[in-house]
């Protein structure tokens, strides 16, 4: 192994355990936080207020920290598969802090987690060496990546201006898909300013370019959606099936748009190639186990008290007739007495 891809491997590791204590974090801040208001994932800030929710985005924060610096030492077809650890860390905080118990399946899914992370970093390819971020730039702005770019762009606003609204409260992947095809954009640009940072700490400003701040600012707008929709989806869904979902998805649009912007797999073997295919499907499989083995979140004050269909009443009119009305119908008639439907039983 390289080693500048060793560091990576490292800051990797390291990032992948904050992140995924953060979730769990996270989550308990918004359970209080939803106690004494609306829940985010239905628009509620309340969370904002709750400290322990805090706590989860400073951990999160160390953990992109060290992430960010992973991708200046190593390619995102390393560091982004490596990811699956945090969902191994976040599954077992969930089985002991959430009461969301991990099944013996899911012990099996983050062994195959843990497998397919392991062929992934030994057949990693290396690093490329870029001196400006000009060149950067041109990588940005090939024909290919800025068709990738408007894809990403034109899906994730179909998403949020159309399915979020209509079924971001029932269906996972509305608000995972919005995270993921986001964040492969966040961390192209992210990488690209870690590099211009490294290149500026050893001596060769990169500041004084334009396309520097172009990718901070794409990253900053990039990196407050994801925080956005990923606190709806823990909000929403259980943690032991948005951890999964969202590394699945969010890996395979990262490692999608790195192979188009820097070519990682270019000048690789094809048994290389195949190896790393083979050990993120391996991933992936670890993580559709752990789905598989979810169980259903407890329904909420308010479902445990909502009518399952429109209420009926049976009224007894003048003339000895019976007529029934629904809750949705307008007032009843003149009556002398309210029956309950329990009492024809």
């Amino acid at each position: 192994m390289y080693s500048s891809n060793l560091t990576g491997f490292i800051l990797a590791m390291v990032s992948s355990a904050f992140i995924g204590s953060s979730f769990i974090i996270k989550k308990k801040g918004l359970r209080r936080a939803s106690a004494n208001g609306p829940r985010a994932s239905v628009g509620g800030y309340g969370y904002l207020l709750e400290p322990l929710w805090w706590v989860g985005m400073i951990t999160m924060i160390v953990g992109e920290i060290a992430n960010f610096v992973a991708y200046i030492y190593a390619p995102a077809v390393l560091v982004t598969p490596l990811g699956a650890l945090s969902i191994i860390v976040s599954a077992v905080l969930a089985h002991f802090l959430l009461k969301e118990k991990l099944q013996k399946m899911g012990i099996l899914g983050c062994l195959l987690c843990i497998v397919g992370s392991t062929v992934i970093v030994l057949h990693a390819p290396e690093e490329q060496s870029l001196t400006s971020v000009e060149e950067i730039w041109e990588l940005a702005t090939q024909p290919a990546f800025l068709l990738y770019t408007a894809s990403a762009v034109a899906v994730a606003l179909v998403l949020i201006l159309y399915f979020s609204p209509r079924y971001g409260q029932t269906n996972i992947m509305v608000y995972i898909g919005i995270c993921s095809i986001i964040g492969s954009l966040t961390v192209m640009s992210v990488k690209a300013i870690g590099i211009a940072i490294k290149l500026t700490l050893e001596g060769t400003n990169q500041l004084k370019y334009l396309q520097t701040w172009i990718f901070g600012t794409v990253a900053i707008t990039c990196i407050i959606t994801q925080l956005n929709y990923l606190n709806m989806a823990l909000d929403t869904f259980n943690t032991t099936v948005v951890s999964p979902i969202y590394y699945a998805m969010f890996t395979s649009f990262t490692i999608l748009a790195s192979a188009i912007m820097f070519k990682d797999y270019s000048g690789q073997s094809v048994s290389s190639i195949a190896s790393e295919l083979c050990g993120f499907i391996t991933v992936l499989s670890g993580t559709a186990v752990l789905h598989s083995t979810r169980e259903p979140d407890p329904p909420t004050a308010s479902d445990l008290y909502a009518p399952i269909s429109p209420k009926v009443s049976w009224f007894i009119q003048g003339n000895g007739e019976l007529w029934k009305q629904k809750e949705e119908d307008g007032s009843p008639p003149s009556f002398i007495t309210i029956l309950q439907p329990d009492y024809f039983k």
